[in-house]
């Protein structure tokens, strides 16, 4: 398994969101009360976008998992479209930094982390989450951070076990148009 950066080229962010992306959310649709996707939009394309205007950002990273070596049989560090391997799972990760009014270090955000069924419980997440800590630790930042949906009974699992902790709370009331 070889955890590949996600650089900023249409096929590879494609195959990225087609492999692992659209997966991951179409299971949080089915577990997460509030977690649908739309349905009136090319949900590939829209994220395609999406995630080449993030990929040109300096704070953001996507690391994916792949699970085999490329046709020649070399090993490289960016993922790319043509790889033979398997996509496995993937974190992406924002730097939060903090503003000078506050005093709090900066902290590494996780964005998602998601691992397909095939590859769940090999530690690939402690692979992921390992990467992440390595970024944290490259870009000065003294903590990882993480939202996680409170129906989501199987991450909060697995990131209590790795030792996060609860230190806040998101509340969201809806607001009518009346």
């Amino acid at each position: 398994m070889e955890l590949r950066r996600l650089r900023p080229d249409e096929a590879a962010v494609r195959r990225y969101v087609e492999a692992l992306w659209l997966p991951y959310h179409r299971e949080l649709e089915s577990i997460v009360d509030g977690h649908a996707l739309a349905d009136d939009v090319d949900l590939a394309a829209a994220e395609v976008a999406h995630r080449l205007e993030r990929l040109a950002t300096d704070g953001h990273r996507t690391w994916i998992a792949v699970d085999g070596l490329d046709a020649d049989g070399s090993i490289d560090p960016m993922f790319r479209p043509d790889s033979d391997g398997d996509l496995a799972g993937f974190v992406t990760t924002d730097v939060d930094e903090s503003p000078a009014v506050f005093d709090r270090p900066d902290r590494l955000t996780v964005g998602d982390l998601y691992v397909l069924e095939p590859y769940r419980g090999t530690g690939l997440v402690d692979t992921l989450l390992e990467r992440a800590a390595k970024r944290a630790r490259a870009v000065d930042c003294e903590a990882l951070s993480l939202e996680v949906d409170v129906d989501n009974d199987r991450a909060m699992a697995v990131y209590e076990r790795h030792g996060f902790e609860t230190d806040r709370r998101q509340l969201s009331l809806p607001i009518d148009d009346g």
